[in-house]
């Protein structure tokens, strides 16, 4: 058994910061990540044409600015240039292949006790320490719905952490299933390729424009919520127009307060809007069932594709293996609490990190919190 201060679970952004944060600390302890590379959702699982959609200001984690030669919306390639940078300069060495198989939290011996497994090699391996940090993240295991016939599909369905670029996909009929940031992002890209596009949109969405986001990240700190939430509706009214005629509804609610009660993020347009209006993508409802090459959607109209793309997300699997939690983390995988700021801290030396909806926002500040109400408890 491997015995250490801190036990931090996931190299993704956050679990970088807080052992960059307890480094500099000079806090012992170890960081587990069940891929084989670190920050893997943005090193091995993401397409080619990602950028960060907030500006770079509100995305650099603790202790390190993005260097002034970034551009604003910092590309995939870059981003993960600068958390090599990042690693190295604070010495951060995650222990790579070890997935969680569970974490118990002995009352008796005071300590945190952590059964892993090296997913290549299968053998096991267990670790102890006194405080315990999930930071597993928001997207960790890709999730694909049950569709009626979807088994028997002629084509090729992919998950979107599949999709790198709409190369190979020329001249081919494409059908997104989603329509989160990734989704219309990728229904994009497909078009960039001549891919005959089509989106599923099921819900109403609000889709803003860069520039409407960070004024609703400038305001939020100065304004009311509400007065902030109701104004980004308004420029988005405004700038798209109708987008009922396209078949993309409008939600009763702002698109914040969305994010805040149900963690919906609005869509940060990219050009997907214009190609909604040009007719370059079929938006369509919900899908029926699916036979072959054809897919049925719930308005009765069916088409042929050659691929299908699941952009439907992930689901958070913490609670399967994190036995004692101590009401910190809900049935979905986030922290229960959003506020106040506690909501990262737990009981019995158990933290979390990455999983209040918060995104990159929350990674450099939640990474020093933990670190330093750590260093306090020592």
């Amino acid at each position: 058994m491997k015995e250490t201060t801190v036990i931090v679970a996931g190299a993704g952004p956050c679990g970088v910061t807080i052992s960059a944060s307890l480094n500099l600390q000079s806090i012992p302890h170890i960081v587990l990540e069940r891929e084989d590379i670190f920050c893997p959702i943005w090193t091995k699982f993401s397409y080619d044409r990602l950028h960060l959609h907030l500006a770079k200001g509100f995305c650099e984690l603790a202790h390190m600015p993005f260097p002034k030669s970034y551009p604003t919306y910092v590309p995939r390639k870059l981003f993960v240039q600068y958390l090599e940078e990042y690693m190295t300069r604070f010495n951060v060495k995650p222990t790579y292949n070890r997935s969680i198989e569970s974490a118990t939290y002995d009352k008796a011996a005071g300590k945190w006790f952590v059964k892993t497994r090296n997913p290549k090699t299968d053998e096991m391996e267990e670790y102890c320490s006194r405080f315990f940090v999930v930071a597993t993240g928001e997207t960790t295991d890709p999730f694909v719905p049950e569709i009626k016939g979807m088994e028997t599909f002629t084509g090729q369905i992919l998950h979107s952490t599949q999709y790198r670029t709409g190369k190979p996909f020329t001249n081919k009929s494409v059908l997104v299933v989603g329509c989160g940031n990734s989704g219309m992002e990728l229904a994009y890209d497909l078009t960039l390729f001549n891919a005959k596009t089509s989106i599923v949109v099921r819900h109403p969405i609000y889709i803003i424009t860069r520039w409407m986001g960070y004024i609703a990240l400038v305001l939020f700190p100065r304004l009311p919520f509400a007065l902030v939430d109701a104004l980004v509706a308004l420029m988005s009214r405004l700038w798209f127009g109708d987008m009922s005629k396209y078949g993309i509804e409008k939600p009763t609610e702002g698109p914040y307060e969305r994010k805040e009660k149900y963690g919906r993020f609005p869509i940060v347009d990219v050009g997907t809007a214009a190609k909604i209006k040009s007719g370059e993508i079929q938006v369509l409802p919900g899908i029926s069932c699916i036979n072959g090459d054809e897919v049925l959607f719930t308005n009765g109209k069916s088409y042929h594709y050659d691929v299908i793309v699941m952009a439907t997300g992930f689901r958070r699997t913490v609670k399967n293996w994190l036995k004692d939690d101590f009401g910190l983390i809900g049935e979905d995988g986030h922290a229960k609490e959003r506020e106040p700021k506690l909501y990262w801290k737990g009981k019995n030396g158990l933290y979390c990190a990455g999983i209040a909806r918060k995104g990159l926002i929350g990674a450099g500040p939640e990474g020093v919190y933990i670190a330093n109400d750590i260093k306090k408890l020592l």
